[in-house]
């Protein structure tokens, strides 16, 4: 029994840990595959279980996430679930006003614009109680997976809420939150500084409610080149993992394998690599072998067929599929899109990915 009681709370056991083996880098006998954002619009299913509220009360109701996180795994043997929730419940526990606009994305009617702004904030020791709804939903979804597959809880990383909360919704260029960068260096690590603070205790309080791996999504690395990637995201991100690490052990928790997806962060794949992540997520952009070349042999890849390959015949998913496989390797992977599921795809074709990565790693293993 762990201390405090926590991550102690007799859940039913696993019945297939090949995603957790693939994540602390374990041999496999077939290559474990999920998709971020399987939990989507493109299910019918989840299009009727959404209709009924708004988009940030589903998150703030644990039977509604429960039952949307487990809908892809009654259609697809994923090898894993992850919660359904949203980056965007830590700016708001942080006080701050997010609606989701139909059509348009997030929307910050208040969005940060000065310095003296950050005093608007609430103390990030606190966001964590605010946040009971999300550890609630990852209780409840872990007792009725029933030890099926692991669950997967997430967080987005310091920078790209940021870009949020000063933009104020979705950006191509990211300027204003640049512009923070360039003019107001101290003040945009304050606000990266207090999301961090934020962004500890929420991970460990998911991994105490039954989360077993935690992804974190540096969704909008990609607008930052290597020198501000080096300076305001990655310092962060590697205090994320050695926080999270040394507040599980404190609690009496077992660890739990972490994942960094920065997506168009593959100048910085190196460095990904070695800021304390188990397992370094790819996105389409980047070539297999020569990420594998680049990482080394010490963490797991995971990723990265373009989501729209997707679009193509469940023929030529097969071929896709295939061709990904034989470039990652069969060890230290786990099989995933580059980026999540389009609202417009075709479940069927989710399907076929998931059973071509199946189907062709246990071809490859026994060749």
């Amino acid at each position: 029994m762990e201390a405090n009681g926590l991550g102690s709370q007799d859940f039913p056991e696993l019945k297939n840990d090949t995603f957790l083996r693939a994540a602390w880098g374990e041999d496999t006998d077939y290559t474990p595959v999920w998709c971020m954002r399987q939990a989507g619009r493109y299910l019918p299913e989840f299009r009727e279980t959404r209709a009924a509220q708004d988009f940030f009360s589903t998150c703030r109701s644990p039977e509604a996430c429960c039952e949307l996180t487990l809908q892809p795994l009654r259609r697809f043997p994923l090898d894993a679930a992850i919660i359904f929730s949203d980056i965007l419940v830590v700016p708001q526990a942080l006080g701050m006003e997010v609606t989701m606009v139909p059509g348009k994305g997030p929307s910050f009617p208040e969005p940060l614009r000065e310095e003296r702004d950050l005093e608007r904030l609430r103390d990030p020791v606190t966001v964590a109680s605010e946040l009971g709804y999300v550890f609630q939903a990852i209780t409840l979804t872990r007792r009725r997976l029933a030890g099926r597959v692991p669950l997967i809880g997430f967080a987005g990383a310091p920078w790209t809420l940021m870009t949020y909360m000063v933009e104020g919704g979705s950006s191509s260029t990211m300027a204003q939150a640049k512009r923070w960068l360039y003019q107001r260096p101290q003040a945009s690590h304050q606000l990266l500084r207090i999301l961090t603070d934020a962004l500890v205790p929420y991970l460990v309080g998911q991994v105490a409610a039954g989360a077993q791996a935690l992804q974190l999504f540096e969704s909008h690395a990609g607008h930052l080149g290597p020198q501000l990637f080096s300076k305001f995201a990655l310092p962060y991100i590697r205090d994320v993992a050695k926080r999270v690490k040394a507040r599980l052990q404190e609690a009496g928790l077992a660890p739990v394998p972490l994942i960094i997806f920065a997506k168009d962060g593959h100048f910085a794949l190196e460095e990904l690599a070695q800021a304390g992540y188990e397992v370094v997520g790819l996105d389409w952009t980047v070539a297999p072998e020569k990420a594998r070349e680049r990482v080394g042999k010490t963490v797991t890849l995971q990723g990265n067929l373009d989501p729209c390959a997707l679009y193509a015949s469940e023929e030529e998913i097969g071929r896709l599929v295939q061709q990904m496989l034989n470039d990652f390797g069969p060890q230290r992977y786990i099989a995933n899109l580059g980026h999540g599921l389009y609202p417009d795809m075709d479940p069927e074709h989710v399907g076929a990915f998931v059973d071509a990565v199946h189907r062709y790693s246990r071809l490859l293993r026994q060749n």
